[in-house]
């Protein structure tokens, strides 16, 4: 059971990590920003026992989801307002999930 969990909160870390390495972009630093304190909510989450390792999964992977969408968007070298919107859109999302989460009494 404590491999499983040494494993899980490496894999967060690393993922946290990946996502400020992509944090790079001049031209998308709120996302950015965002991106990196939605990965902290998840990784506290997983430290308190708030989060199952289930839950911090399922999290991880929307997390992922929105940075492809940001490193898509960022393929021509420019983000449109467009593209902007529909990326703050799904970090809206992906924040409500996190708190649903966190909050919804399923301790590991």
């Amino acid at each position: 059971m404590n491999l499983k969990k040494t494993a899980l909160m490496a894999a967060l870390m690393t993922a946290s990590g990946f996502a400020v390495a992509q944090s790079g972009t001049a031209s998308t630093p709120r996302i950015d920003q965002r991106q990196a304190n939605q990965q902290q909510r998840i990784n506290q989450g997983v430290k308190s026992g708030a989060l199952t390792p289930k839950e911090a999964g399922r999290l991880e992977k929307g997390q992922q989801r929105v940075q492809r969408m940001e490193t898509t968007a960022m393929a021509d070298g420019k983000v449109t307002a467009k593209e902007r919107r529909r990326i703050e859109h799904a970090q809206n999302q992906q924040s409500k999930k996190i708190y649903r989460e966190k909050h919804d009494r399923q301790h590991k």
